[in-house]
């Protein structure tokens, strides 16, 4: 399943008749198995978004393998986004500060005691765009990261590590009738 087949289910979400909560348990979206914060920041949220499907619309979403993981705060330095958003992240990180400030109070709060993100961004590993690719790649969560950057540049508190989901290509690509199932579902 490509952002293109979910073209229909974005329409309805775009046309306000679909909350996250029906959103998700849609059964082309069920059949994933997605945890409810990357579909939420990605397919609810962008699904629909024209440098998202431009960027990621060749990802085969049934082969993505989504893990809560802990990354060192060097990695984000000159970790990319996609084509259609080059130069995003570093705008964000000519003044972080006032991302933070525009954002509910709790975030400048969580900023200031632990160093990181509220929630955490979602990062693809490159080789889900093309398999000879290495590393990560921001998806979602452009502005967190610009913020990350900007606060490392300018000095101020950020924690030595920060949890993201990480998108990899599944390790075993699912066997013709288990791909056929989870189309019917």
């Amino acid at each position: 399943m490509k952002l293109t087949d979910l073209s229909p289910l974005m329409a309805r979400r775009t046309d306000g008749g679909l909350s996250f909560g029906r959103f998700r348990v849609d059964p082309a979206l069920a059949s994933l198995q997605w945890p409810d914060d990357v579909l939420e920041q990605f397919l609810f949220d962008h699904g629909d978004n024209a440098s998202f499907v431009r960027d990621y619309g060749g990802i085969d979403l049934d082969e993505v393998t989504w893990r809560l993981e802990t990354i060192p705060a060097a990695d984000f330095s000159a970790m990319p986004t996609g084509e259609s958003d080059a130069g995003c992240i570093e705008s964000f990180a000519e003044n972080p500060v006032h991302w933070v400030d525009v954002r509910p109070p709790e975030v400048s709060r969580h900023w200031e005691e632990h160093g990181t993100w509220m929630r955490p961004p979602i990062l693809i590993d490159r080789r889900l765009l093309a398999p000879s690719d290495s590393g990560l790649q921001v998806l979602e969560g452009r502005t967190r990261v610009g913020v990350l950057r900007g606060r490392l540049r300018d000095g101020l508190r950020v924690a030595s590590h920060h949890q993201a989901w990480v998108g990899h290509p599944s390790t075993a690509p699912a066997g013709p009738l288990i791909a056929a199932k989870r189309r019917l579902l």
